[in-house]
């Protein structure tokens, strides 16, 4: 006797019918990493595929993105020079001011989404200016610099303002900052639940920002905590976050659900650098089927409710979407 559950044999055409989430080339926003120079484009060794560029690599980039169909980009800033504070990052001639004004001079037509964040900047390598006392970021003073970073990119044609550092209060300060200032019209896509994650380690190698001293958890979420992750979304929402974020994605789409489920505002995950080498050296080892798990594995994030995947198999699924 067959129950009603039954699983249906489908042919190819009813099956593609039927099937209930789907992934395209509009969902993805593919990461850049520009630093200063020319004809600089350096290949990192633990992330095959994925390159520190001069800007006009970077531009030459932009015109291979398009023709695979991909319009966003986010961008992160590489400087020649950090000091305590990050200045290279609050300056109208530095690294990520610089590339955006070309880029966007050279590709209006690209969506320029930046990674506004000190990481990347400061010779520590933390997300912000230290408080000696407690041997960790100062909250309050780096989300005073986090609003002057925000203008410049701003001012220099950023189309959405990505704040990544976890700071409380942030979105709040961001958009008060950028309304005043005439910047209404410019979205924040939230870090909101940004976790304390052992995947983001290829990534400091081609962004140069490894914590200098200990590690970054007393501002990044706890990987245990569900109810907080939550809550941390919940909260940008509040502050006027446009778009929210979870990442890293692969290890936490139980609370990309959590968060879909409590929120109508559009959800994006980062697809991050640990997620991305481990299958490029899986590959490498010849253990998997790289493409199909690549797909398998994106489509996961839509699955669980993501709108938005920033991802550097972007472009490698990009062709595989365009045949």
């Amino acid at each position: 006797m067959f129950t009603r559950f039954r699983r249906k044999r489908y042919n190819e055409t009813l099956r593609d019918l039927l099937q209930e989430t789907h992934l395209s080339v509009n969902d993805f926003i593919y990461p850049l990493f520009v630093r200063s120079g020319e004809n600089i484009k350096k290949e990192v060794d633990s992330m095959p595929g994925v390159y520190q560029m001069s800007i006009d690599e970077i531009i030459k980039e932009c015109d291979e993105l398009k023709k695979l169909g991909i319009k966003a980009i986010i961008l992160f800033g590489i400087p020649d020079i950090k000091d305590s504070v990050g200045s290279d990052a609050l300056c109208e001639h530095g690294i990520i001011a610089t590339a955006l004004k070309e880029i966007k001079k050279a590709h209006p037509d690209i969506f320029v989404v930046t990674d506004l964040c000190f990481c990347e900047y400061t010779d520590h390598g933390h997300c912000g200016v230290l408080n000696p006392r407690l041997n960790s970021v100062d909250n309050d003073i780096t989300l005073q610099n986090l609003a002057k970073q925000a203008l410049i990119h701003a001012k220099m044609g950023a189309d959405m303002i990505a704040p990544s550092g976890m700071m409380d209060g942030m979105i709040k300060t961001l958009r008060e900052a950028l309304d005043s200032a005439g910047y209404s019209h410019i979205p924040i896509m939230s870090y909101s639940t940004k976790f304390a994650s052992a995947y983001y380690g290829p990534f400091r190698d081609v962004a140069e920002s490894a914590p200098s001293f200990g590690d970054r958890r007393s501002y990044q979420m706890n990987p245990a905590n569900r109810n907080e992750a939550i809550l941390e979304s919940l909260e940008d929402e509040k502050e006027g976050a446009d778009i929210l974020m979870v990442k890293p994605a692969l290890a936490y789409l139980d609370i990309i659900r959590d968060i879909r489920e409590r929120t109508l505002l559009p959800l994006a995950v980062y697809n991050v650098s640990g997620e991305y080498s481990m299958l490029k050296m899986a590959a490498r080892a010849g253990v998997i089927d790289y493409e199909k798990v690549m797909m398998e594995t994106l489509i996961s994030f839509k699955r669980a409710g993501a709108d938005i995947i920033i991802s550097y198999h972007a472009k490698e699924a990009a062709k595989i979407l365009n045949c």
